[in-house]
């Protein structure tokens, strides 16, 4: 069900990307609620990380708009984009390696969009690494955490800012299946609170289970929207997963 909404979070409008002749992101138009979770599905290269970068400011569009609580941000960079409240994981994880589990959280509380510094993050930093299951992770190093363990701390890291906007890039990628049910459990959890997230996620049970709603892309283009079982269900998204004999 889709929690109560009481702003409009995020807008895109007529997004497009091209790298010379290809198009990407191809005239992409939605909206994000608050404290909605909107899952961004679709096959392997049909845009959906190309979309994430172009709104967390890692890539400026070609053409079109995006907005945060009214205010665009397309084409800013990903510094300005931070401040103005959205936070992000990758696909593979990014951490600062010469650093501490807390130090690398730390960072996020630094150069996000709610700053903290001294002692006020330090204990900050602490507590998220408890939120995430780490409370005894703090000083160890990076290259001393499991693959799982280092995917929390990226999320510690980016829950770090407060963001009012959570992107998660198939943050569940790569878990086994004991490693999954931690993951989806997290981001449950963070649901619960109301976090407004959209998630790139290629396995089907966290989609159905976190998501709102979904907007499925393919070859960078929107071709459905609408609950995870309306676009799960649907002809068009089913040919582009599975081939014409199969829809």
């Amino acid at each position: 069900m889709l929690n109560t909404a009481t702003a409009e979070a995020l807008a895109a409008a007529g997004v497009t990307k091209r790298f010379g002749g290809l198009v990407a992101v191809d005239n992409m138009t939605f909206t994000l609620a608050e404290k909605e979770v909107l899952g961004l599905i679709g096959p392997n290269g049909s845009g959906k990380t190309t979309m994430m970068n172009l709104i967390s400011g890692a890539l400026k569009p070609s053409s079109g708009q995006i907005s945060v609580y009214g205010h665009g941000i397309a084409g800013t960079g990903a510094s300005y984009v931070a401040k103005r409240g959205i936070a992000r994981t990758f696909q593979l994880v990014r951490m600062l390696p010469s650093m501490s589990a807390l130090e690398n959280v730390a960072a996020g509380g630094v150069f996000g969009h709610a700053r903290r510094w001294g002692k006020e993050l330090d204990d900050y930093a602490h507590a998220l690494l408890a939120r995430v299951g780490l409370p005894n992770a703090a000083y160890a190093p990076i290259s001393s955490l499991t693959y799982i363990d280092q995917k929390r701390v990226e999320l510690a890291r980016a829950l770090a800012s407060e963001p009012k906007i959570l992107l998660l890039d198939e943050w569940l990628a790569g878990l086994n299946p004991t490693e999954l049910k931690i993951g989806i459990a997290l981001i449950e959890q963070l649901r619960v609170e109301g976090c407004t997230i959209i998630i790139v996620e290629h396995v089907m049970h966290a989609i159905r289970s976190l998501c709102d709603r979904c907007i499925v892309m393919n070859s960078g283009a929107k071709i459905a929207e609408g609950t995870p079982a309306q676009v799960l269900a649907d002809r068009d998204v089913i040919r582009a997963y599975l081939g014409d004999e199969n829809a």
